[in-house]
């Protein structure tokens, strides 16, 4: 067999800092185990798939700028120690050693790469930086290019005008001017400016006091290390020449530390890096060793190599079928639209999605429809594609030939509404308010989305395009391919029919083949009670809520936002005499200088960056021992905050032709079944300050209406007593007693009568802590004691209830054994990272699983009673309709007369929503209250 050919000057070697890419990868991604045996594998997915997305994007984004490569090889650090700790023993002393889930990844890697077909490369005693540096000199000397794939500013010094580097997660190319750009000298003083500023993360010590910019100050001036450290005397500045001249020696220490080392002794020859096909076959063996299987099925497809038969042979029919989107068809005939409907009525199916302009259901224009009545069938009916009045647009001569919105929408109407045909629609709420604000109420229907939240909820997210990716085997067309991204990106009507209709009708095509494989998990699985009686008959009663919005006064919010200004300069103003100069406080890092530089304030936390930190809980420290520029800043950010995110930014989400604010809920987006609030979020409105409550006082009733608003009192607390069997608690509950002063008076031994305020304040955040496992830590914090006193608190609850301890090790251990964990309606909540080796990972997982029983069986009652309360005022004569969901309460807006009748259907309705499937052993409290604006009713 012939030699490879050598590195010459028409070569161009790609060196790639595979170490990088692992903790890249690793931080990136959410921990991933495989299937089959649980091992760590994140890591490992992550990595092959930018090794792979590399590989491709290389062809195009890097070969505009700097060509495609000759050779390729990936590089990695030794494990062990390297010679640079003979040299100082603190070298990288501080880093911690590596995650446990990520060690047995490692020879997986390696592994990985050479799947690839790839050199991969590592020294005994050497860091990767060094082969790097050593293999590239070799390029250069051969007269050859070389193109470092990392974003580590170690390697800069390696850059020269035949050696770059290149960045892929930003595209960026790093040469000699743009080091110049980013750090002020040129790649040849790199390892200077380094010696001077060090390195925190690898404990490479610097000169104290000296960072990036005022090094580039120096070395641009003296020229280099050894000049400046020759010429302290000449420094003006007293403190950086006396840092220098008593750091003298961790200068020069830093500089061997960083200097990469260009002659290590390789044993590899360059000539074996030449770039070759891989095998696509080895590749695949190894993928599907690991469970892969998106990226397998991508490479199959790159390899023009078909799946095994067995791999097809499990999949329902409905997926079997092969996605041809040049067969999807697009009607402009009204008599065409009307045979469509007529065959839905035959079959009695019917998947149905809606193209709009905007994701604002209230906003959005029907720019077209689309219909799917078998696998593999897709019809896109285009509306309005073009200028608002849907004319003919960039030449399309389709646009022209689109059927009247109002002519295709009555041709539709009665087959959307027949009780004989099943509509089936993705995240069909949408399109549900879509169709209903032009008269249209679809029904009976199925979402494949909440089908898919029935049995899947936690794992993974349950939009179309995973969904198809992980039923379907299939990759949907994405928006962006046809739009665009940024401000370039189209709206869907500015797209031309042709493109837009593959895209569309797949929609419709891909939603039908959902259906036919998730309505069968949801029987099999036995969710079809928690999907019939909660998720589905959610979305015409939140379809409604949302339709309807909630009143706003804009001037009340114009005058708070005034109002919010004006204390805002106040404390501005204060704060800056407290400094004794002016600085923004809107900059973190001007706060930092100003208190852990200037004011030299204790308490400062340095930052992964190595800046000082300003986080909340830094202040609130600070502000706690009466540090009254602490105290200034924070009520800013307070103020700013309520200023930004609701005063002002509400005024804007106000309909211009309803008046009133339309939220939108996403059903399908917790792990515990509660509903989310968004654009804009109505659910974190604060209450607990007097200035949040102003914010809700904005919220008002049409003129002779008023708001009614009933929330579930402690209805999670009153679960948990349940749901644990705790007799004291239940019987507190039925006895109406003050939870909390009875917990106090348990579980610290003092009287309820006379009780001290804030001895029931410790008990009331025990009590909720506990739900959602509280630690020392937390609990002392929020209570402002020492964290042994918190942790003997949390010790003593757990004596005086020892059902909770009980129910807490259950869940978990049901979690462990079966992977989820249900609420009282049977509802599951999977806990995927349950038994996870990485402990922060495991902990959050068994945290949810104590938590979701609790707070999904509260999200399970609220549900029951929204779907109630429509019919029970509908049949009560009440013309009261809901307007808000947040958290444990309804927002009800109904006629001033009627308002003690509703008040009154709706405390009932809500108190009885478990039953008759369930009757718990204490009382379900709603308490209601009537107002002329939301905090009045509250």
């Amino acid at each position: 067999m012939s030699k490879p050919k050598p590195l010459d000057g028409n070569s161009r070697l790609y060196l790639i800092d595979g170490s990088a890419y692992i903790f890249r990868a690793y931080h990136a991604l959410p921990p991933l185990t495989r299937k089959s045996d649980g091992l760590p594998i994140g890591a490992v997915s992550g990595f092959c798939n930018m090794l792979w997305k590399l590989l491709t994007d290389v062809q195009d984004a890097a070969q505009e700028h700097i060509g495609t490569p000759t050779h390729f090889a990936v590089v990695f650090d030794y494990s062990g120690k390297s010679f640079r700790n003979a040299l100082y023993k603190e070298y990288k002393a501080n880093r911690p050693p590596a995650p446990e889930d990520l060690v047995p990844q490692f020879p997986l890697i390696r592994d990985a790469t050479r799947a690839f077909g790839l050199p991969c490369l590592e020294q005994e005693g050497f860091e990767a930086d060094d082969i790097i540096a050593t293999h590239a000199r070799l390029a250069e000397e051969a007269g050859a290019e070389t193109v470092i794939v990392s974003s580590d500013k170690d390697l800069t010094q390696l850059v020269t005008d035949r050696t770059v580097m290149f960045d892929p997660m930003k595209n960026k190319i790093m040469d000699t001017a743009a080091v110049i750009e980013k750090f002020g000298v040129g790649p040849e003083l790199m390892i200077d400016l380094q010696a001077l500023m060090g390195d925190s993360t690898d404990n490479v010590p610097g000169v104290p006091g000296i960072g990036p910019k005022t090094a580039a100050q120096l070395l641009e001036e003296y020229g280099s290390l050894d000049d400046i450290l020759a010429q302290t005397e000449e420094i003006k500045q007293k403190k950086r020449r006396e840092m220098l001249e008593t750091h003298k020696e961790e200068a020069l220490i830093s500089r061997q530390l960083v200097t990469l080392d260009r002659n290590v002794p390789v044993p590899d020859d360059p000539a074996d890096f030449i770039v070759k096909d891989f095998d696509h076959e080895t590749l695949i063996s190894f993928l599907e060793e690991m469970e892969f299987s998106t990226l397998t099925r991508r490479i199959r497809e790159a390899g023009g190599i078909a799946a095994p038969e067995t791999k097809k042979a499990s999949a329902p029919s409905a997926s079997s079928i092969g996605f041809d989107r040049d067969k999807y068809e697009v009607i402009y005939d009204p008599d065409d639209l009307r045979a469509l409907m007529d065959e839905a009525i035959e079959v009695g199916t019917l998947a149905v999605d809606t193209e709009t302009d905007s994701l604002n259901a209230m906003r959005a224009r029907l720019v077209g429809l689309c219909f799917s009545l078998r696998p593999g069938h897709g019809v896109y009916v285009p509306l309005l594609h073009g200028s608002s009045d849907g004319l003919d647009f960039d030449g399309d001569e389709n646009a022209a030939k689109q059927m009247d919105q109002k002519l295709a929408l009555e041709i539709i109407k009665p087959v959307l509404e027949d009780a004989s045909v099943l509509k089936v629609g993705q995240n069909l709420k949408y399109d549900a308010l879509i169709l209903s604000r032009h008269g249209i109420d679809i029904q009976p229907y199925d979402d494949t989305m909440l089908l898919s939240y029935a049995v899947e909820s936690g794992i993974g997210n349950h939009g179309m395009d995973e969904l198809a990716e992980r039923h379907l085997g299939h990759t949907c067309i994405s928006f962006k391919e046809i739009a665009g991204t940024g401000k370039n990106a189209k709206t869907f009507d500015q797209i031309a029919i042709p493109e837009a209709a593959k895209y569309a009708a797949e929609d419709a095509d891909v939603t039908l083949r959902l259906f036919h494989v998730l309505k069968r998990q949801v029987a099999d699985d036995g969710m079809m009670t928690v999907y019939e009686t909660m998720d589905r008959p959610l979305v015409h009663v939140v379809r409604d809520m949302e339709e309807a919005g909630i009143r706003v006064d804009k001037q009340h919010l114009s005058r708070l936002s005034g109002e919010f200004a004006q204390r805002m300069a106040a404390h501005e103003a204060e704060a800056h005499k407290l400094a004794g100069e002016s600085f923004n406080l809107g900059s973190p890092k001007q706060i930092s200088e100003i208190l852990f530089g200037k004011l030299g304030l204790p308490g400062g936390k340095k930052t992964k960056t190595g800046a000082w930190s300003t986080a909340a809980d830094t202040l609130d420290d600070l502000a706690a021992e009466g540090i009254e520029i602490a105290t200034e800043l924070l009520a800013w950010r307070q103020l700013s905050k309520l200023k930004g995110t609701y005063t002002d930014a509400l005024q804007e989400t106000i309909h211009p032709d309803t008046g009133r604010v339309h939220t939108s809920y996403s059903l399908a987006a917790t792990t515990t079944g509660r509903l989310s609030s968004n654009d804009p979020n109505l659910q974190n409105i604060p209450i607990r300050t007097e200035d949040g409550r102003k914010i809700r006082e904005a919220f008002i009733a049409e003129k002779g209406n008023v708001l009614i608003s009933a929330d579930y009192s402690q209805i999670e607390l009153r679960l948990l007593a349940h749901i644990a069997g705790i007799d004291a608690l239940q019987n507190a509950f039925r006895e109406g007693l003050d939870i909390h002063a009875m917990t106090a008076s348990e579980v610290f031994g003092v009287p309820i009568e006379g009780m001290d305020p804030s001895v029931r304040r410790s008990a009331k955040a025990i009590n909720f802590g506990i739900i959602y496992g509280i630690s020392a830590f937390g609990l002392a914090r929020q209570l402002a004691i020492p964290r042994g006193e918190a942790s003997q608190y949390i010790k003593d609850y757990f004596e005086k209830f020892p059902g909770i301890r009980q129910y807490m090790d259950d869940m978990i251990a049901a979690a462990k054994a079966d992977g989820y964990v249900e609420t009282l309606f049977g509802r599951r909540a999977h806990a995927p990272n349950i038994n996870s080796k990485q402990h922060p990972v495991r902990s959050f997982a068994e945290r949810q699983a104590i938590n979701a029983p609790i707070q999904g069986s509260a999200a399970d009652v609220v549900k029951r009673a929204m779907i109630r309360v429509p019919p029970a005022l509908k049949e009560a004569g009440l013309s009261g309709r809901m307007l808000l969901q947040v958290h444990d309460e309804l927002l009800i807006e109904c006629p001033k007369a009627e308002a003690d009748e509703t008040a009154a259907l709706l405390k009932d309705v809500m108190e009885k929503a478990t039953l008759p499937a369930l009757e718990i052993s204490v009382p379900l409290i709603v308490e209601a209250g009537i107002g002329k604006n939301w905090q009045e009713a509250h």
